[in-house]
């Protein structure tokens, strides 16, 4: 930028602020003061864009610059005070807040005070600093509020939170707080309410912020974070809607969610957001969400479930030495993040990869203190209904529900361990003694239905698919592919084969309509129940249909071909590759070239197609060249013409 005259100098700097160009701004103010360091409306106007950027301690600086030329200058104090609180330096702040010796900054050195010791979670001593406030104060109404629930009162602090809306009018802050009471009573409709209200008028009072414009494919610049976007409350918002989105299973609209938010740099993102980024992304890109979540617990501050969903990634991903290690280097974490439910259960499940016997017995004693607790709710939910008290029923109907997750996810967990085993007996005789509080939920139902068909119960094993498939017949994708292939199964295996025939129709149309409607989605139900019908015909000796139906499984290639169906694929062909070497299975040749064509279309499509997913945190990578289906397919093909050969 070209020199300033000292004339223009004024005017040039207030045209940037209105034009919320505080950037550029700084850059002047800066060069300004390089002349003049003690220039007091330069400092002034520096704090004031550093402010609005949301540099804090940059602002502070200012500030405190401006308390030393001008301590008979109130404001300045206030200002220095609230760019401590903001930049999170709580002790300096409190010390700074007790220069605010003017009578008529007596009110906000108790506000600034109480915020303070709300943000060091002191809740006691924020109360009692907000007791001095008049009760008339709106502030007294919010910040009781916020006390409230922070104490797990949610529905009096949605009645306070909107008490202070009819004083206040409509803020983007205070409905996302009533927003977020509804969220924590589950409440998702109410809370959609209010949080699409901050996005409409976000979008409608900021332009500027391009809202939407990421998801629709439109390149725009970071919108950065200043305060215009810190009150418009839009990050909040959205990242409160992935919330409700995630719980609600909609992971589509949750991402979209996070998408929609104005764009910003990553080294701009708040922490919420990257918490959400690396939760909602970590099927498509897990190394990224690990090391998003590793680095926020580096931090000073984080969201509270960091520490929780992290432990719970790594084991699913069986990373059980990484968990142990983020467990024992973190043990201040421990009491602070961790109920002592996920404490125990993740002790116990680490317990399993060395002493599965212990930890069956750890699982155990949670689970006894579960049941304790399921029954004294299922008393107090029979008063409830006895006094029809629909308010009391509905709370003790959600912690309820809330009890029976819990269960079933230490249900799960023990039950594993003999699944692993294919102790497949012991699973159900498991499952059997859950059947009191569980028999009405769908996934208990599911893993009964497993464990039946693993054990060849097929009969017994549909009495448990069927209610499922047939709730969701209209939708039938909806529906796990592997329910629907083991149900098609168990028809078979009893000699239903009208039903299995029926149920792949059902699925060959809906799939037809998808391809019709959106010519680029794959879409793999009818091609993992061919798959799972053709391997159970392998196992049974039976190579010519079963292989036909393997084959059948992956046509059209470019559409089915993939990872998890070529593995699939690759397990039928190995073994009867083996009983041809050992002449236990002849082939016709028909068959056998059917065979080769089948690895010669594999080889053409994939190219692209990993053979093996890898772990996203492993050291050692396959070769990018032989983690192809493409390279596998071309082994498997020269295997054939190598048994051909030795045969004939």
């Amino acid at each position: 930028m070209a020199a300033i005259k000292d004339g223009e100098y004024t005017a040039t700097i207030y045209k940037l602020i209105k034009e919320s160009q505080y950037v550029e701004a700084i850059h002047i103010l800066n060069g300004q003061l390089q002349k003049n360091t003690k220039s007091r409306a330069a400092l002034s106007l520096l704090g004031f864009c550093y402010y609005h950027i949301q540099d804090f301690s940059s602002a502070a600086e200012c500030y405190e610059q401006l308390t030393l030329l001008h301590p008979e200058v109130e404001e300045y104090k206030v200002y220095f005070t609230q760019a401590l609180y903001k930049a999170g330096a709580y002790a300096e702040a409190t010390r700074a807040s007790f220069g605010l010796d003017n009578p008529n900054s007596h009110t906000k050195m108790v506000k600034l005070q109480a915020c303070i010791k709300y943000c060091e979670e002191d809740y006691t001593a924020a109360k009692a600093l907000l007791e001095q406030l008049p009760q008339d104060d709106p502030d007294y109404v919010y910040n009781t509020a916020c006390l409230l629930y922070q104490d797990g009162k949610y529905q009096e602090a949605c009645k306070e939170f909107q008490c202070a809306k009819q004083v206040l009018g409509y803020a983007p802050a205070l409905s996302y707080n009533i927003a977020l009471t509804h969220y924590s009573m589950k409440n998702y409709d109410q809370a959609l309410k209010h949080i699409g209200e901050i996005i409409e008028r976000g979008i409608r009072e900021h332009p500027e912020l391009s809202v939407g414009m990421t998801t629709e494919g439109i390149d725009v610049h970071s919108v950065g974070n200043t305060l215009v976007l810190h009150q418009s409350a839009l990050i909040e918002a959205f990242n409160l809607k992935a919330a409700v989105e995630y719980q609600l299973k909609n992971l589509k609209a949750a991402q979209e969610a996070l998408t929609d938010m104005p764009p910003r740099s990553e080294e701009e993102l708040d922490p919420v957001t990257l918490h959400n980024q690396a939760l909602l992304n970590m099927d498509s890109k897990p190394s990224e969400g690990f090391e998003k979540l590793a680095f926020l617990l580096q931090q000073p501050s984080f969201p509270p479930v960091t520490f929780r969903n992290l432990l719970l990634l790594y084991c699913k991903h069986e990373y059980y030495d990484l968990a142990a290690d983020v467990l024992a280097e973190n043990t201040h974490l421990t009491y602070k993040f961790l109920s002592s439910y996920m404490y125990e259960f993740l002790d116990a499940l680490l317990t399993c990869q060395t002493a599965p016997e212990e930890a069956f017995m750890k699982f155990e004693e949670m689970n006894g203190k579960l049941t304790e607790q399921l029954r004294k709710l299922t008393k107090q939910l029979q008063e409830a209904q006895m006094s029809r008290d629909d308010e009391v029923k509905k709370k003790v109907l959600q912690e309820y529900d809330h009890m029976q997750e819990k269960y079933m996810v230490v249900l799960m967990a023990q039950a594993k361990i003999y699944w692993n085993r294919e102790h497949y007996q012991m699973v159900e005789k498991i499952f059997h003694k859950s059947m009191e509080f569980c028999n009405e939920v769908d996934t208990w139902k599911l893993n009964v239905a497993h464990v039946l068909f693993m054990q060849d119960k097929y009969k017994e094993a549909i009495g448990f698919y069927e209610p499922i498939v047939k709730k969701h017949y209209d939708s039938i994708l909806n529906v796990s592919a592997v329910v629907l292939a083991n149900l098609c199964v168990s028809y078979v295996m009893i000699n239903q084969n009208e039903e299995a025939e029926e149920l792949m129709r059902k699925i060959e149309k809906e799939e037809e309509q998808i391809s019709y409607d959106d010519p680029d989605k794959k879409v793999f139900h009818l091609c993992i129940v061919n798959l799972v019908i053709g391997t159970l015909y392998c196992a049974k000796g039976n190579y010519r249909f079963g292989i036909a139906r393997v084959i059948k499984s992956l046509e059209p290639y470019n559409k089915k071909l993939g990872t998890d169906a070529w593995f699939y694929a690759k397990r039928c062909f190995l073994p009867l590759l083996e009983n041809m070497c050992k002449h236990v299975t002849i082939l016709p040749d028909a068959v056998v070239q059917d065979c080769i064509q089948f690895l010669e279309h594999c080889e053409e499509y994939g190219k692209d197609v990993p053979a093996v997913i890898e772990q996203p945190l492993e050291e050692s990578r396959l070769h990018a060249g032989k983690n192809t289906v493409t390279y596998e397919a071309r082994l498997l093909k020269a295997l054939f013409y190598h048994v051909i050969g030795w045969n004939q």
